[in-house]
């Protein structure tokens, strides 16, 4: 009986062995294949406990991989943090290619990917040589880890080159995330001190093993030298820059500033919005329906882009053509590209200007369905006419503001185009107040004629403004926060900023007590009760010092635990 208990106890532990041997063996095969792709034989032990643990060819590639991986977390990192931008993208691609994509969101996926990829060869490579193996990345990865870094090179330079604005935008984004950013970049540092320690532990233990080998050869005295002094550097070399990254981290609150760090009691009043054409992401861009819909979601204004037509008539349209929100190209394919401002008005009340919005492709990527009435409406739209808009504002008494876009050559309106919008404007009987005079040609002629219009100046120097007598300023958000915000502040200017689509740039605008915003995603915006990610200065301070001592904790627990 006893007998019979000793070898079912036995043979447990027999199997429980087998067991666990087989699982290790799997993980293994796992990793080595994923890496190295031998997915039959296994990779080689290193000998001994070195550190440089796998061939020449291999300790020369490993800083391209992780190159690729910086670079590519830098790209995705920029243009995730540039989101309010897409649609600008899209439309700038759509006039080179003629072809409208979310080529944004097409962009961010791939990034994403490349981060993927690279983080996991990583990830593989820490496990094997957690493991003990030697190294040996497939052929095909250092392809594509190359192909990784092309890439990335790529697209960092189109941004640096065509697209500086880019950089502008994701220079602002720290003004909201740095706080947060800091934040996680500790907790980040916390868990990167594991590998670290493990590293720093393991040269140290081959430092010792080096001095107190039994060897009394003048050879290998020199060689047992060298090896100490190489190891020593691989230690200064990956400890040095990462307790350098930590203190920075530490104490780098003290020489940044952000606006939304910030008491309650002194945040600004919430920015007014401007419909952006209306309402482009619930009805087609420049429509009537696109006005009633941002006066329903209570725009304090109405955004717009004027034309005038070869019979001297004012329309709305924004693109130099009519091929992307009209139906041109089925009624005069031939005539897709002519200039918006030579064609008639009998002709351009006939185009279709809704149709576009309904098919397949969508101008927002994040567009809520429609309904069906909805529907229906968008698909029947009409090109308005500058006074229908001027009607809806004059009805509903909201305030309008809309770039002027001067006729080309041989235009009958060539040198009087901003008279014939005045006299249009005042024929529609709207409030002279409520319109923001945004057209800097013939200013004089205008203060004359509609004394009490309200003129808006661009991002000219504080001097040039006030000796137009201008107080309003309507600037792009990405060069007002890089060109003397506080000096346009200080002169007590009001100030409206645009494209703004995403909370974080409205946030940023409401903590800079910015007066008013225009805006494609108006529902969003206005449904903004409190601007996101803010935080009182005291509660900042608190969980920087109190993440300070937590993390310095950590970090010494785990180096004190591998050593």
């Amino acid at each position: 009986m006893e007998e019979e208990k000793k070898q079912e106890t036995r043979s447990k532990r027999c199997s429980s062995c087998i067991e666990d041997n087989c699982n290790h063996e799997c993980y293994v095969t796992y990793i080595t294949g994923l890496y190295s792709c031998q997915w039959e034989g296994k990779l080689e032990k290193q000998s001994g406990r070195r550190f440089c643990c796998c061939s020449l060819v291999e300790q020369l590639f490993y800083p391209f991989l992780v190159i690729a991986f910086c670079v590519s977390v830098v790209l995705l990192f920029v243009w995730i943090e540039t989101s309010n931008e897409y649609h600008g993208f899209d439309w700038v691609v759509y006039l080179l290619t003629g072809y409208w994509y979310f080529w944004s969101i097409l962009l961010l996926s791939l990034f994403g990917i490349l981060v993927v990829y690279t983080s996991l060869l990583l990830i593989l490579g820490f496990l094997l040589i957690r493991e003990g193996y030697e190294l040996y990345l497939y052929w095909c990865h250092k392809i594509l880890v190359m192909l990784v870094i092309l890439i990335c090179t790529f697209f960092l330079s189109i941004l640096c080159i065509y697209w500086k604005d880019r950089w502008l935008t994701f220079g602002l984004s720290l003004k909201v995330f740095a706080p947060h950013v800091h934040l996680t970049m500790i907790t980040l540092m916390v868990l990167l001190s594991w590998p670290v320690a493990y590293y720093l532990v393991h040269l140290e233990q081959e430092e010792i093993l080096a001095r107190f080998r039994r060897d009394q050869s003048e050879h290998h005295r020199i060689k047992r030298i060298k090896t100490c002094a190489r190891l020593t550097t691989a230690q200064v070399a990956i400890g040095l820059p990462f307790f350098l990254i930590l203190l920075f981290l530490f104490v780098v609150p003290w020489g940044f500033y952000s606006p939304c760090v910030e008491n309650k009691n002194k945040l600004g009043p919430k920015p007014a919005i401007f419909g952006h054409r209306g309402a482009p992401m619930l009805a087609p861009e420049n429509t009537m329906m696109s006005f009633e819909k941002a006066v329903e979601n209570d725009a304090f204004g109405l955004e717009t882009d004027v034309f005038l037509s070869i019979d001297e008539v004012p329309f709305l349209m924004h693109d130099h053509n009519l091929r992307r929100t009209t139906n041109i190209r089925e009624v005069k394919p031939s005539e897709s590209y002519t200039a918006t401002s030579f064609f008639y008005w009998k002709f351009l009340s006939t185009l279709n200007a809704g149709q576009w919005f309904i098919d397949p492709w969508k101008p927002f990527y994040n567009m809520k369905p429609l309904s069906e009435a909805d529907e229906e409406k968008a698909g029947s739209q009409k090109i308005p006419k500058l006074s229908d808009y001027l009607d809806i504002a004059r009805k509903t008494n909201k305030y309008v503001i809309f770039d002027l876009n001067g006729p080309p050559p041989k235009h009958p309106l060539r040198s009087t185009y901003v008279r014939r919008v005045v006299d249009v404007i005042l024929k529609s009987k709207i409030e002279q107040h409520l319109v923001y005079w945004l057209p800097g040609f013939d200013r004089d002629y205008v203060r004359w004629r509609a004394p009490n219009f309200q003129h808006v100046g661009r991002l000219d120097p504080v001097a040039e403004l006030k000796r137009e007598n201008i107080s309003i300023i309507n600037v792009d958000y990405k060069r007002l926060f890089h060109n003397g915000l506080s000096d346009y502040k200080a002169a007590n200017f009001i100030i409206n900023l645009y494209i703004v689509n995403e909370p974080w740039v409205f946030s940023l605008a409401w903590c800079s007590k910015i007066n008013s915003v225009t805006t494609d995603n108006i529902v969003l915006l206005r449904q903004i009760n409190y601007p996101y990610y803010t935080m009182t200065p005291k509660s900042y301070v608190f969980l920087w010092v109190l993440l300070d001592c937590i993390s310095a904790a950590f970090i010494f627990a785990i180096f004190y635990f591998h050593w």
